[in-house]
């Protein structure tokens, strides 16, 4: 692949790779908004108990051969193949285990509703294994524009499905036909997109090549797993009689998830395929600076408009995830940063230092978490906040190891980008404190967040906001 191609590749890729993250969480807003709406905060809470099951079970179905594969420098059809079957068949294993296993997940959280619920849900995972060797596919080949159109249809059809049944009182069983929905219409539409197709000819031996490669991916996709739903499955237990707050919770998490993967999702479609090609220190920053660009006026500002987000959308009802989701947002910001720390490591081939990683976050994450939650869920949430902050350095350390990024320029590349968001949002809050209706609040006060970091950039000639007009006025983007 040539230098041209890799920067006009890469260019699309970010834009599609944007469309794609916008138009998921546009959707999910709209349809989350719809089902906040009509669902009550306790009947969320046997969805949000069980998600870590579903989660490490489509962690273990890929096994991380997918990722592997991406980081092939030229995989082929062989490769892909090996891959397909034995996800498999490795989630047709671990479905049947999850299914026996359903009675005793009910009888842990104390909800005898979890046994038909968990099994149904776990069926979301099993398709999926059939499109997890087309998106790896996809990713490869930078087919985003694609990856788009697939994502949206699934999003629309499993969001159409849930509301309805929703507004038909089928409560958490609307939500649990959402997610095997969307994993339905995903496979179909990744084998209708692309060339490849797998063959009844199974050969194993591309998957013993990279089993240690996959095998160090795996567990670091569990740990990330664990860690994204630990507190959720915590909470669920801790307070499985008063499963509003764990409603509560879910709620804020999954808002504050579903934000800042807009930027991660839009990072992660591009940046391992290009980092294995030419992982080099300039690449990088740049990365970094399109990600502080659009995370931290993004995150800082949502924290801006909890309070007006949630009433204004899914109703004073859920005013108590109100604290939670605030802070939880301010952490939101630093966590693209991850996904491209993460790409960047993977890339050099270092999987074995992404697990470590991330085993030890986990580990730290874990003792915060039993060392506070005797003083509240507030408490908890600003511990879990301010360790994953804090633990970029960390990672920022193996970078500077492998490609010499110093700690320096990434703060250079980063900070300025996060000093005037907060100071725009802070701001914004005094000039706006007197309106009282909500939906006027929360418009006036994005509009404002908008137009002032617009016009600040302009002014101190951020290169980073000219290629983006120059790029969307379909000009060629200046490495």
């Amino acid at each position: 692949m040539n230098t041209e191609n890799l920067k006009e590749r890469t260019a699309k890729g970010l834009f599609w790779g944007v469309m794609n993250s916008g138009a998921t969480q546009v959707l999910n807003v709209v349809i989350g908004i719809l089902l906040g709406r009509m669902i009550a905060p306790a009947e969320w809470a046997p969805i949000g108990m069980i998600a870590i099951f579903s989660a490490i079970a489509g962690n273990l179905q890929s096994s991380g051969f997918s990722t592997a594969i991406v980081n092939m420098k030229q995989p082929t059809s062989n490769d892909y193949n090996a891959v397909f079957w034995f996800n498999i068949l490795m989630s047709a294993c671990i479905y049947l285990l999850l299914f026996a296993a359903a009675p005793w997940i009910a009888l842990f959280f104390e909800q005898p509703c979890l046994t038909d619920l968990s099994r149904f849900i776990f069926l979301a995972f099993f398709i999926s294994s059939f499109g997890i060797s087309t998106h790896a596919y996809m990713t490869k080949n930078m087919m985003n524009r694609e990856i788009t159109i697939v994502n949206t249809c699934a999003l629309v059809c499993s969001g159409i499905v849930a509301v309805v049944l929703a507004f038909q009182g089928y409560s958490y069983w609307s939500l649990a036909w959402q997610q095997v929905v969307n994993a339905l219409i995903l496979v179909i539409g990744r084998f209708f997109l692309i060339k490849w197709r797998p063959s009844l000819t199974i050969d194993f031996s591309p998957i013993r090549r990279i089993w240690k490669f996959a095998m160090n991916i795996l567990v670091t996709m569990i740990v990330n797993t664990v860690n994204n739903n630990m507190l959720t499955f915590i909470f669920g237990k801790l307070f499985a009689r008063t499963p509003q707050v764990v409603g509560n919770f879910f709620q804020a998490f999954k808002w504050n998830t579903m934000a800042y993967q807009l930027v991660s999702g839009s990072i992660e479609q591009v940046a391992q395929p290009v980092l294995v090609e030419r992982g080099e220190i300039r690449v990088f920053r740049k990365m970094l600076r399109f990600t502080a660009f659009l995370a931290f006026p993004a995150m800082f500002g949502l924290s801006l408009v909890a309070n007006e987000f949630i009433l204004s959308t899914i109703g004073p009802r859920w005013e108590a995830c109100v604290p939670l989701f605030r802070i939880l947002c301010v952490g939101g910001a630093f966590m693209p940063f991850y996904s491209l720390y993460k790409n960047l490591i993977i890339s050099q081939g270092r999987s074995d230092i992404n697990m470590w990683l991330n085993i030890s976050q986990i580990v730290l994450q874990m003792a915060l978490i039993f060392l506070t939650y005797q003083h509240g869920i507030i408490t908890v949430v600003c511990a879990y906040t301010i360790l994953n902050i804090v633990w970029l350095i960390v990672w920022q350390l193996y970078a500077n190891k492998l490609i010499g990024v110093r700690l320096w320029d990434v703060c250079k590349d980063t900070i300025p980008f996060a000093l005037i968001s907060a100071t725009l949002m802070v701001v914004i809050w005094f000039v706006t404190i007197g309106i009282t209706n909500s939906y006027l609040l929360l418009f006036l006060r994005i509009l404002l967040a908008v137009i002032l970091y617009a016009t600040i950039m302009r002014l101190l000639k951020v290169k980073m906001m000219d290629d983006c007009i120059q790029f969307l006025k379909g000009k060629r983007v200046k490495k």
